[in-house]
């Protein structure tokens, strides 16, 4: 039988395809379309992320905050989590 530890990468990689296939199915088949459906829900999580870092206390974050980054060729600010920095304290 298979090591757990082993088994664990297969199947995060097996759930990751067939999220892959799903998200382009409900697009109709077209990747394009959703790559494009993924960024704007992606944008959509990193403004509802924004609302909730502005409403929260600065006593709360102790005074970090997330900065935003502007991507070049995008209309708007967009980020990505990992592209993410924080303020100096």
């Amino acid at each position: 039988m298979a090591d757990p530890a082993e088994q664990q990468p297969v199947d995060q990689a097996a759930e990751l395809e067939a999220a892959v296939r799903e998200a382009i199915e409900a697009c109709g088949g077209d990747p394009v379309d959703a790559v494009r459906a993924l960024i704007v829900a992606n944008a959509m999580l990193e403004e509802e992320l924004a609302d909730v870092y502005a409403k929260a206390s600065h006593g709360f974050l102790r005074g970090r905050r997330v900065q935003k980054r502007e991507i070049s060729g995008s209309a708007g600010a967009a980020t990505s989590p990992g592209s993410r920095r924080r303020d100096p304290e």
